[in-house]
């Protein structure tokens, strides 16, 4: 297939190899430059616009920052998809999002799936993402044949709505982030009753929070927070999502909102979102 994909941050990236390799015409566009050069020596042709990129494309692929992102990138300029083609949306995004960007891709022509990832960059990498694909039946079919390069089949969800898909992607983001706050105040609290932060993490294994615990903990122990999987920026984007979408108050998901936006404001938004255990 000849593919477009819109957005090269550290997911985009990753996620344009695995088309690369499985043979596809891929055709790139990043709004900063400095992201194409190392896609276009794997393969891709760089594009100069998004418009440029999506001319003659059978699919569309935008990962990017947020909704605003794709408002900005696709939505607002009206680019033009060719009608018939496939747009596949992995930015996350709030339902009421994935709606809006489904009436206009119904109005243009243009076969609308929201498909965001579970996972950070190391599954990206490996193929083993979780993914979540919602729309309508034929496309999610077709998107399938897509998504599933950078998925592990076992971990595809599928959804008969966008807006579903997109909800689900905030619920798995939602307990990625107590998730990590329950991580950061049991060190708090091992280290206010004299336990290190080894002697903590030794015991979490055997708690319901054992996962981020295995997967974060070695991260907090070391301090140093710059291999960022996950940015504090983005899931701080994220919990503003939930925040919006939520018609109950969603106590937990605010407070780790408020750590995050300590953390950014202390000019750590690009590092990995486990900073917010930094001061342990």
């Amino acid at each position: 297939m000849d593919i477009a994909l819109l957005g090269l941050g550290r997911m985009g990236r990753e996620l344009v190899t695995h088309l690369i390799d499985a043979g596809h015409t891929v055709t790139a566009w990043n709004r900063s430059p400095e992201p194409t050069e190392t896609v276009g020596r794997r393969g891709a042709r760089i594009a100069g616009s998004a418009a440029e990129a999506v001319d003659g494309a059978d699919a569309v692929v935008t990962v990017l920052f947020g909704p605003d992102a794709v408002r900005e990138t696709v939505i607002d300029p009206s680019v033009p998809i060719p009608s018939g083609a496939l747009w596949i949306d992995v930015t996350t995004v709030a339902p009421s999002d994935a709606d809006e960007f489904g009436a206009w891709a119904s109005s243009a022509g243009v076969r609308y799936v929201h498909s965001p990832v579970v996972g950070s960059l190391a599954p990206a990498r490996a193929g083993s993402l979780a993914v979540l694909i919602g729309g309508e039946h034929d496309a999610v079919r077709q998107a399938r044949t897509i998504v599933s390069l950078w998925a592990d089949p076992d971990k595809i969800r599928t959804f008969d709505s966008p807006a579903k898909a997109a909800a689900a992607k905030l619920v798995a983001n939602l307990a990625l982030a107590v998730s990590m706050e329950a991580l950061s105040e049991t060190l708090r609290l091992g280290k206010a009753g004299g336990l290190s932060t080894a002697e903590v993490l030794d015991v979490l294994p055997l708690t319901s929070i054992a996962p981020i615990a295995g997967m974060k903990g070695p991260v907090v122990a070391s301090g140093d927070f710059d291999d960022t999987q996950f940015s504090a920026s983005l899931l701080a984007k994220d919990l503003r999502l939930m925040l919006a979408t939520a018609d109950v108050p969603l106590p937990a998901a605010a407070l780790v909102a408020a750590e995050l936006q300590r953390a950014i404001d202390a000019g750590q938004g690009d590092k990995d979102f486990s900073v917010i255990a930094r001061d342990r």
